[in-house]
């Protein structure tokens, strides 16, 4: 589904990448997120929602601290320049990457988390999982357990990375880190449903980021 706003702002286009490096991803989102501001040699490009799961991986924030609960990881670990501690990307996840221009779209970088973290909670409540927020914890949650992840890369105005929800994830790759902080844990949707296909989830996230994008203006 293609949205035009009020103020005429197209909705940025759509692409599920099926399994995908972490590296390779980081790599592909820079080079748009700079085509975007326009600091490739004067080129301009439109904004992008990406979505995809990766293959095993480890990653941490630039300030992030070393929260590993054991010293050999059984995935590589890459630290990266988003916000954020130490999370686990992996099969069994979708990963959502809108690449937007904050500026256009008049937006501050906390209301963009609160809409992209909301988009994720109206993507659970039509699946019927009951998620909302903690003070002072970023990310979406079944009461005290993660169920979705955030961490964002902004500069000149352009926004980066993502969020991270947990459809069918094995807990093991969590066991290895701690992901939430004492006493909280992680959960996935199949914990409370039979969870649809993750490209399914995909597109239905991204209609409604777009949703909220377009009430935003």
């Amino acid at each position: 589904m293609q949205y035009m706003s009020n103020e005429g702002l197209r909705a940025p286009e759509f692409a599920w990448l099926g399994r995908a490096d972490y590296s390779l991803m980081w790599q592909r989102m820079e080079r748009q997120a700079q085509l975007l501001s326009g600091q490739q040699s004067g080129q301009r490009s439109e904004e992008v929602v990406w979505a995809c799961e990766h293959e095993p991986v480890y990653t941490t924030g630039r300030r992030g601290v070393d929260n590993r609960r054991q010293a050999e990881l059984p995935a590589p670990l890459v630290r990266t320049d988003r916000g954020g501690e130490t999370t686990f990307h992996g099969p069994g996840q979708v990963m959502l990457y809108p690449i937007l221009s904050l500026r256009k779209r008049k937006l501050g970088v906390r209301d963009y988390v609160c809409l992209l973290e909301h988009s994720c909670i109206d993507l659970l409540a039509d699946c019927g999982i009951r998620a909302g927020l903690r003070e002072g914890l970023p990310g979406v949650w079944v009461g005290s357990a993660k169920i979705a992840a955030i961490g964002l890369r902004v500069s000149h105005g352009i926004v980066w990375h993502g969020m991270a929800l947990n459809v069918c994830v094995d807990a093991h790759w969590f066991a290895a880190i701690n992901a939430c902080g004492a006493g909280l844990g992680v959960t996935s949707m199949d914990a409370f449903i039979e969870p649809p296909l993750l490209v399914d989830l995909a597109n239905a996230w991204y209609n409604l980021l777009c949703a909220r994008l377009d009430a935003a203006v």
